[in-house]
């Protein structure tokens, strides 16, 4: 099992909202960056993913998701009416890709941005780098234990 970090924006999906979804999770797809995209051809089903709320205040990891379905083409490249559309993709040769995703875990509390800056163990973790400013990203086993036992879970 490997471990990931997704940011999303609260306002326009958060955690709660994955939380809502039915078993069958959710497509994370919009994905646009180049580097975010190699990252989740790498994803597997299993694999956990910290999910961070970015633009926000305070941003942080707010819950844990796992991995539900293998990586496949992002359908919103193909529609002319997603601000996600890609008019250079092609069905054969598809630019980009999204994995499904559903909530695993809930936090009990929202662990901070700040409060992962202060933790020496986490220096060389990209997210609290400055100038990382990828979407989805990596991260350790040891990163996401230590972020992990930060926040005690709700049953």
């Amino acid at each position: 099992m490997n471990y990931w970090l997704m940011k999303s924006e609260p306002a326009v999906f958060s955690f709660q909202d994955l939380m809502k979804m039915s078993p069958k999770g959710e497509i994370w797809d919009g994905v646009r960056n180049y580097q975010a995209r190699n990252f989740m051809r790498e994803m597997k089903t299993g694999d956990r993913v910290l999910f961070y709320h970015s633009n926000t205040s305070p941003p942080g990891i707010a819950g844990i998701a796992e991995v539900i379905g293998e990586v496949q083409p992002d359908p919103t490249q193909f529609d002319p009416s997603s601000k996600y559309y890609d008019p250079k993709s092609s069905r054969d040769e598809p630019r980009w890709i999204a994995v499904r995703v559903r909530a695993a875990q809930e936090l009990s509390r929202t662990v901070s941005l700040h409060e992962l800056k202060t933790i020496t163990e986490l220096e060389s973790m990209p997210l609290v780098r400055k100038g990382n400013r990828l979407s989805v990203m990596p991260v350790s086993a040891k990163h996401a234990q230590i972020i992990m036992d930060l926040a005690a879970t709700v049953a």
